[in-house]
Parts: structure tokens; sequence; C-alpha cells
């Protein structure tokens, strides 16, 4: 029945055999991906080693049963375990997207709804900034452009895992839902009417590439420098420290002036330039394939309205799994996991429910 668990079960262990042996350990990167291998194939082999098992006992009880009845009802107890066991692992082989191990960049945009809708991208930062806070993540501000009200045009965090994260918990596997426009709707600051206002604000989840995963030419790309504006003290409006780089062949332009120095700036956006051009690649890929593979491409489509903020009413509602909870303010907050794991949950069972 998981036929496929015996090739994974020799692979684990020679991966075993590799991190026992100290001179793989001269490489990191190298040390890094097998332990991060090893963390995705545990839990399947754990399930998949629970389900030989069970088997093995439900099979001994049931020939001891045709000697003592005493054992049916072991037998049946045992039986009923394989069947939860077989389900746990039948999730576990749902073939995962080879970025969830990474970390991410997400970059918040004001949409429709002028400082309104700056207001709500800030908003949106404290919540990926708490939920970071939540799980133990790693964050760094790596460009923002603030409003005059206190909200972001337009904004982009990294967000890191601390160690080696267990397969599903990693930034990306759990934020990559968040990517498409988010809506909200509620009294503005600058309404003195006390109308209701809907307003939108557009949300990018990137894994974070390493060098390794994107190669890019230098021949490839125009930088050009300019004077920063907005808040960063004296070398403001004084000094070419801003830095916008252009990929030539996808058109993709990068901008950054948060750092002093030019070259901070230039590997400030190098990195969300990394980044964008391992997502395109991704989504490329994906074109050419299963069905069921651009179905989940999809569910993170940045396009799509995919969730509204109502304040009047504390609710949330995610479009795409019709989830729904009145807890907005705990939301805000940072305690997403709901509304993630609903998703999760959602794309799970429709790989299951397709075979996948």
């Amino acid at each position: 029945m998981f036929d496929a668990c015996v090739d994974l079960l020799a692979e684990y262990s020679a991966i075993e055999e590799r991190l026992a042996d100290p001179s793989v350990h001269a490489d990191p990167a190298e040390a890094r991906r097998l332990a991060r291998r090893h963390a995705e194939l545990r839990p399947i082999i754990e399930a998949y080693r629970q389900w030989v098992s069970f088997g093995d006992d439900m099979a001994a009880a049931r020939e001891l049963a045709d000697a003592d009845p005493a054992f049916v009802e072991e037998a049946d107890t045992l039986e009923k375990q394989r069947v939860e066991v077989s389900e746990t692992l039948r999730r576990l082989l749902i073939p995962r997207d080879p970025l969830d191990g990474k970390d991410v960049i997400v970059e918040i945009k004001a949409g429709e709804g002028g400082e309104e809708s700056a207001l709500f991208a800030g908003d949106l930062l404290r919540m990926y900034l708490r939920y970071a806070e939540r799980r133990g993540w790693a964050t760094e501000v790596i460009e923002a452009e603030e409003s005059d009200l206190g909200g972001y045009r337009d904004v982009a965090i990294a967000v890191k895992a601390r160690g080696v994260p267990e397969p599903g918990e990693a930034p990306y596997a759990r934020l990559k839902y968040e990517g498409g426009v988010h809506r909200v709707q509620r009294v503005p600051v600058t309404e003195s009417q006390g109308r209701i206002h809907t307003s939108a604000a557009g949300v990018l989840v990137l894994p974070e590439a390493e060098e390794v995963d994107v190669t890019i030419d230098p021949n490839d790309l125009r930088i050009d420098v300019y004077r920063s504006s907005g808040p960063g003290g004296q070398s403001v409006n004084t000094t070419d420290s801003a830095v916008r780089i252009t990929h030539l062949p996808t058109g993709t332009v990068v901008s950054c002036q948060n750092e002093k120095s030019q070259l901070q700036n230039r590997e400030q956006a190098l990195r969300i330039l990394r980044a964008r051009l391992l997502a395109l690649a991704e989504e490329q890929a994906a074109q050419e394939a299963s069905d069921s593979r651009r179905a989940q491409v999809r569910t993170v489509d940045r396009s799509e309205r995919i969730r509204t903020y109502n304040f009047p009413e504390n609710r949330i509602s995610d479009h795409r799994v019709g989830f729904k909870a009145y807890n907005l303010d705990q939301v805000l907050d940072g305690e997403i996991d709901d509304v993630v794991q609903a998703c999760i949950d959602s794309f799970e069972a429709q790989a299951i429910a397709e075979g996948v």
C-alpha cells in the first residue's frame, strides 16, 4: 500500500549515516541540506514504522484469536489504530512544495484606499511581526516607505526560522497562503462622518533565495543610484545611497533606500531580486506541472482577493476556504494560525481527494 516508503526508508538511513560522518560537516551548506531532508523524512518514517508494526501485531492477534477469543478485541483495536496511522501517512506523503523549508521575504503594498490603505498595510505588517514573534522566528525590515499618517505605502520584511524547523513549520510553508489582496472594512481615521470604507493592501510572499538557488549574471543588471528620501537622518537627500536594480531579461525592478550606505542598499536589493526571480522561476515551472500543482499555486495567487477584515463585526473571512471567525482583534495581534491551518487543511484534503 505504501511502497514508496521503502525507498524513503533507505534514503533516511543513508542520510543518517552521512550526518554521522564528521567530514560532511566541513561543508555547512551540505550539512544543512541533509539535516533539512532528514527532518522532512522523519515523521514519514515514524508513521510508516508504526503502520508496519500495527500490521504485524494485528496479524499475530488474529492468528491467536483462532485459539483464544480474547485476542479478537485486541486485533480490532490494532486494526483501528492502523487505519488512523494510514490516514496520517497518506497526508504526510502528499508531494510537498520543495520551497516549503525556506525562509521568506514578505512584501506589503498599499492599494486602493489612499492613506487608509497605507494604515492597513501597517496593521498587516504588525500582524506578521507578532506572528513571527509567537513562532520564534527572527524578522528584519529590509525596505520601508512610510505614509504621512504613519502607515506604509510599501514595506518588505525578511522572516527567518531559527535552526532547522520541523516539516511544514518553516516560514514559507506557513506564510505562503498569505499572498494575495487583503481587504479591510472599517471607519478610517480620516473619515469625519463615521462611514465605513473599504480599502485593500497587497501581500506578496517570496521564498528567500540563497545564491546557489538563483544565478544572476551581473551583465543582466542595470544599477542606478539616487538620493534617498524620507526618514534617515543627515544622509537623506545629501548622498546617492539609494539603489535601484533592474533585471533586464525579466524587467524586474527593485529599489532600496533604507540603509545609509549604497553598498548595504545594493545587497538588500539583490536579496529581494533573488527572491523574486526564484518565485518567477517556480511560477513558470508550475505552468508545465500537473493540475494538482497548478491548483496549489492558485491558492497563493497574489492577484486574488483572498481575505476580508471587517472591523465593525470583529470578523475575519478567508474567501478561498470559507473560513470565518469573530476574533479579528486577536488575529491582528498575530494569532493567525487558525486561518493559516484552514488553508493548509483545504489543500491537503483536495490533494488526497485527487489521489496526489
